[in-house]
């Protein structure tokens, strides 16, 4: 039988880069000294500390206590000493409160870490619990609380749940061989979103340049019924949330309405695999796959790492840097934030660290407009980004919202195929902001 290969309209196909690192095998790799653990490490109000300079923490501890509906709670990662709360810089780009940990090597467990019941025992409210507890948020990058997702409101009847496990961005590996390497816990934890949700149906959506992942994810998936592999025609953007649903279901998510209006929750593949450890181990969110990449990088790895290890030490792990680095950028290179220090730490959403050489990274002098519109076929929102960006930069942005500037997802994909290297994505990306802030006054 010939497999289906689920596509959406725009689009890019930029060179993938994976090949750097996507036949390593993970590895752990264990901190220093200091771990550095921001109180907001998602999107939502940030966590009150539970700790205080001089207490001693154990691995797995909350430190952090969830502020609000939208929040997620943090935890240690290591046992030692805490040696300072205060404000650091994160790879946000901002200065975030964090508390400092010297770690004492031991990695002493917390006595509150348990196994908990069998999924098949587990209620749909003490799956959610087990959840918010473990401080859970999407691991692709997004950060969005899980807990809020398995909560949609009660009119919003949830059908399918998506695991998406696409990887488009390139140089990024980490999800690739997660799901090489744990299939089983991967579908454990979609078996368990689908009955926080009541869903009946459950995918996991991989490129169709990952035929190992998808043969791994096959074989676990064997067993249950109504969860199966959709293999995704590998384009970029295609992990974005909106188009996966699009290529899977069918199910366009309107502008300005979420994927719950159409039936739909999609968690990250690295998600998943954080809760089925929750479950079966009472196992926080502490630590996460991290690709380390790039053609600065001398030796590019995928390594599983504490929340709250400094990148300078992934960096080192990996054999350093190779020639001089121009620019080490935290996820990948289409919506990455690029990184004016090394010592910021690893967090809940750091996918990789990449690193270019300094004769990657020219920057060329924008052009004028041609008015060639590669950007209008480019997008996958099927937006106007090069008039978008043309009134942001007139701080027109009553005219960018006309333009529907909010629906724009940041991919880059204008930015990329535009010949006169106009700053697009940057732009739009200013727009959004001011939009929004006109909105909360």
């Amino acid at each position: 039988m010939k497999t289906r290969e689920y596509t959406f309209f725009g689009g890019i196909h930029p060179r993938s880069y994976k090949e750097l690192s996507n036949k390593y095998p993970i590895e752990e790799y264990l901190p220093k000294s200091q771990v550095i653990i921001p109180l907001q490490q998602h999107i939502g109000a940030p966590c009150t500390p539970l700790v205080k300079v001089n207490d001693y923490v154990k691995v797995g501890q909350k430190i952090g206590e969830a502020n609000g509906f939208v929040s997620a709670p943090v935890h240690s990662s290591v046992s030692g000493k805490v040696v300072a709360i205060e404000d650091r810089p994160s790879s946000s780009g901002k200065l975030v409160k964090s508390i400092v940990i010297e770690s004492d090597g031991e990695f002493n467990y917390d006595d509150n870490i348990k196994p908990n019941e069998d999924i098949n025992n587990l209620k749909p409210e003490e799956i959610r619990y087990i959840v918010r507890e473990a401080g859970i948020v999407g691991m692709g990058g997004a950060t969005f609380p899980t807990m809020v997702k398995l909560n949609p409101p009660s009119d919003k009847k949830i059908d399918i749940v998506i695991l998406n496990g696409a990887e488009c961005e390139p140089y990024l590996t980490a999800d690739h061989r997660l799901m090489l390497e744990k299939p089983v816990d991967i579908v454990h934890g979609l078996l368990a979103i689908m009955k926080a949700l009541g869903a009946s149906k459950g995918y996991v959506g991989i490129e169709d340049n990952k035929q190992d992942a998808i043969k791994e994810i096959r074989k676990a998936c064997k067993e249950y019924a109504g969860v199966e592999v959709a293999v995704l025609k590998t384009k970029y953007p295609k992990g974005s949330e909106k188009h996966i649903i699009k290529a899977i279901t069918g199910r366009e998510v309107p502008s300005g309405k979420i994927p719950a209006d159409v039936g739909v929750v999609v968690d990250n593949v690295g998600t998943a695999f954080a809760i089925a450890e929750a479950i079966k181990y009472g196992k926080p969110l502490i630590e996460r796959v991290v690709t380390v990449t790039g053609e600065g990088i001398m030796t590019p790895k995928n390594l599983r790492v504490k929340i709250g290890t400094p990148f300078r030490e992934l960096i080192e792990c990996c054999g350093g840097f190779k020639g001089i680095p121009g620019k080490v950028i935290s996820g990948g290179p289409m919506m990455g934030i690029a990184q004016y220090s090394i010592d910021v730490p690893v967090i809940k959403g750091t996918s990789g660290i990449l690193v270019l050489p300094e004769d990657r990274i020219a920057l060329k002098n924008p052009k004028p407009c041609i008015k060639c519109a590669r950007c209008v076929d480019a997008c996958p929102m099927n937006l106007l980004p090069l008039f978008i960006s043309a009134y942001s930069l007139k701080n027109d942005f009553d005219k960018c919202e006309e333009y529907h500037a909010l629906d724009c997802i940041e991919c880059g994909s204008c930015s990329y195929v535009c010949p006169s290297k106009r700053p697009l994505v940057e732009s739009i990306r200013l727009a959004k902001r001011e939009i929004l802030r006109k909105r909360r006054k």
